[in-house]
């Protein structure tokens, strides 16, 4: 419920509310939650306007927030570490992020024996951003929507990004004009899917062959936008085979940050993140309260 209609029932005021809660998880969070981390998830999530962040970190054994604070850069990520310990940071073995932010500063500093895994929803975003790169540079190139040639490239936006499985019959029957009318954006829509296989291999252990020959294709592409993804790409190489290797991606950190957006939208109206982040472990860190009766 949102903290307004609460107040109003239980006829207290609404900054009780807040301390309430932040009361509760501070007797009842537990401790040992960061005690064993093997495999975690870091990513970030808005919770205000103003670029206003939380990183959260997961568990990916129990599938719950572990730990959670204000900023999205390294000296966020540091903090955790700060407070894991040495000892504590030893167990780590194995850390999904994505590609941006400066999260991998953070743990190659202070969890130098965990390997970094690139979240594969990530990477695959990224082909999908090349694609459509690709087709705004022939809709640019067409002079935009002022020809019959640009606005058909307008609508082949979807036939492009969308893997064939999920088409409908209109868009396959563009996707087919797109082959025939424009060589440029139906190769840059075989380089997306052709990255997308590599999360679907029968044997993981043709990863590396298959990411090696992916990135000779798009460096000699005459792509602009896939020649600088297979330079992004080519420097996560590890991360992203070790991703398919020990099978991690941040699929339920996502999850995860979808129910912090119901919280901070049910509850609006925080002046601090501390709130919120009181919800965020009330909710989310599997916390259990025995009521007195």
């Amino acid at each position: 419920m949102a903290k307004t209609p609460i107040a109003g029932l239980l006829r207290i005021g609404w900054d009780t509310v807040g301390r309430i809660v932040e009361r509760v998880v501070n007797d009842h969070l537990d401790e040992r939650r960061l005690d064993g981390l093997v495999a975690i998830g870091c990513d970030e999530i808005s919770y205000r306007r103003g670029q206003r962040y939380l990183t959260s970190v997961v568990d990916h054994h129990a599938g719950a927030i572990v730990w959670c604070s204000p900023g999205r850069n390294a000296q966020t990520l540091q903090r955790f570490f700060t407070e894991l310990g040495p000892e504590r940071t030893k167990t780590i073995r194995a850390v999904s992020i994505d590609m941006s932010g400066g999260y991998e500063k953070a743990i190659r500093e202070h969890a130098p024996q965990a390997e970094i895994c690139f979240d594969p929803f990530h990477v695959v975003r990224l082909g999908q951003r090349a694609v459509d790169q690709v087709r705004r540079d022939e809709w640019n190139a067409h002079e935009r929507s002022h020809t019959k040639t640009g606005k058909w490239i307008k609508g082949t936006r979807w036939s492009l990004l969308k893997s064939p499985q999920k088409q409908s019959i209109p868009q396959l029957a563009l996707l087919a004009e797109v082959q025939q009318a424009n060589k440029p954006m139906y190769r840059a829509f075989l380089l997306k899917e052709e990255l997308r296989l590599l999360y679907q291999l029968d044997d993981p252990a043709l990863a590396p062959a298959h990411l090696d020959a992916w990135l000779a294709w798009a460096s000699r592409s005459k792509l602009d936008a896939f020649i600088k993804l297979a330079h992004t790409i080519r420097r996560h190489r590890e991360g992203i085979l070790a991703a398919i290797r020990l099978g991690l991606n941040n699929g339920r950190l996502e999850g995860l940050n979808s129910r912090i957006r119901l919280i901070s939208h049910r509850s609006f109206g925080f002046h601090s993140p501390d709130p919120l982040i009181a919800l965020v472990y009330l909710c989310c860190a599997r916390i259990i309260i025995e009521l007195p009766r």
